[in-house]
């Protein structure tokens, strides 16, 4: 019974591990899903770029779309894999 317990306990912990520090983004160039490693954990899963590769400005953007791409910047253009 005992491991049991401990078989799920340690599979609830990867799980919510896997989906706090890792994720999915969308290429704003090319349009690909590429998987990657978060720099710092988050419920986010999926980030995509608003603005793709246009010239907008993000005041421009609603407020939502404001965040997406504030998310986007911070985990994938900022550590340098949208390039």
């Amino acid at each position: 019974m005992k491991k049991k317990i401990s078989i799920v306990i340690f599979t609830f912990t990867a799980v919510l591990a896997g989906r706090l520090f890792c994720g999915v983004y969308v290429h704003d160039e090319f349009l690909e899903r590429n998987l990657f490693i978060k720099h710092r954990p988050i419920w986010k899963w999926k980030f995509y770029s608003p603005i793709g590769q246009s010239n907008t400005n993000i005041e421009r953007l609603s407020k939502e779309k404001q965040i997406e791409q504030k998310y986007f910047n911070e985990f994938i253009k900022d550590q340098g894999l949208s390039r």
